[in-house]
């Protein structure tokens, strides 16, 4: 009984952490993009700092109608969001916040590969949305998230796959166990390779090409309203987080910091989750959406080169180390 309890507790805060942490980054993003482009809008709801922004849109989402496409397959139509959605939910179960396996929902030995698995499974979401709309526009955004998909898993599994050769193990918590300091510098291409490809996964800003709507309205959520519209959003700032917190474990040191691992591991991952999901918001507002075939080049020319680079260089320094 005390085993299961302490399972259903982690598993409790986990679920509460996939609720509120998006939520988080959805209001933070609304403040800092506010600030760095002078958005009045967003700072006035509720008074203080535009408080109540976050709120506000969550009542105009429930309030508006739920619709869909008489053409459309209803059934596949509402069930994308939650494709898109779910994933997400499944990986924060098995990211190790602090030491111990207390500190993490499941421990999963082949923790690198169930990550990267599961979140391609959310794709699929934007591909099932675009498919079931009956609009050319969806479909057409729907096909450019499979394009992406297909050319940003390939340098996204390679950078990690570097530092699992680096840890000697698959697991995300024995991963963290071998980190040492002087990883960063070394792995720090492997980091910046994962983190694009992961950005562009997520069709963030500047790689937004599939929800492009000077182009093609709104991608494959062009048909969505209401709650099923808001879910979308809701799985895009999840794949932030989960994006952010992978980043920080594979590469960062996770739980490590300058003094309290033990104590304050938790402390330190949240930080350096935050600091990059700052860094994701940045981003979109300072550099403007490539063009598809930019997209493409970068992550077949550029970002697979690096990734192949970086193996190389882990293997070079563990031969030498051994």
């Amino acid at each position: 009984m005390n085993d299961a309890l302490d399972v259903a507790l982690r598993l409790l805060l986990v679920f509460l952490a996939f609720l509120v942490l998006p939520l988080v980054v959805g209001q933070t993003e609304h403040k800092v993009m506010a600030h760095m482009q002078g958005r009045l809008g967003p700072m006035y709801a509720g008074g203080f700092h535009g408080w109540a922004q976050l709120v506000a849109d969550g009542v105009k989402f429930a309030q508006k109608e739920d619709i869909v496409p008489k053409d459309a397959d209803r059934r596949v139509f509402q069930l994308a969001p939650a494709v898109a959605l779910l994933p997400y939910l499944l990986v924060l179960v098995a990211v190790p916040v602090g030491p111990g396996d207390g500190a993490v929902g499941a421990v999963v030995d082949a923790g690198v590969f169930f990550v990267l698995a599961v979140m391609g499974v959310g794709v699929l979401g934007s591909l099932m949305a675009g498919w079931a709309s009956a609009n050319k526009f969806s479909l057409l955004g729907g096909l450019r998230t499979t394009a992406q998909l297909l050319a940003y898993e390939l340098p996204m599994l390679l950078a990690a796959a570097s530092v699992a050769m680096a840890a000697g193990t698959v697991s995300l918590t024995g991963i963290l166990d071998g980190f040492a300091w002087w990883w960063v510098p070394w792995q720090i291409t492997g980091a910046l390779v994962f983190f694009v490809a992961g950005l562009a996964e997520l069709q963030r800003p500047p790689f937004d090409m599939p929800v492009a709507d000077s182009e093609i309205i709104f991608g494959a959520y062009t048909e969505y309203t209401g709650l099923r519209f808001a879910l979308f959003l809701l799985a895009e700032y999840a794949g932030i987080v989960v994006l952010c917190a992978l980043t920080s474990v594979l590469f960062l040191g996770g739980w490590h910091g300058p003094w309290g691992d033990a104590g304050l591991g938790w402390f330190w991952t949240l930080l350096k989750t935050a600091v990059l999901a700052f860094v994701v918001i940045w981003l979109r507002v300072s550099y403007p959406r490539l063009r598809e075939d930019q997209l493409q080049k970068l992550a077949w020319t550029v970002l697979v080169p690096l990734a192949l680079a970086q193996i190389a260089l882990t293997g070079i320094v563990k031969v030498a180390i051994n």
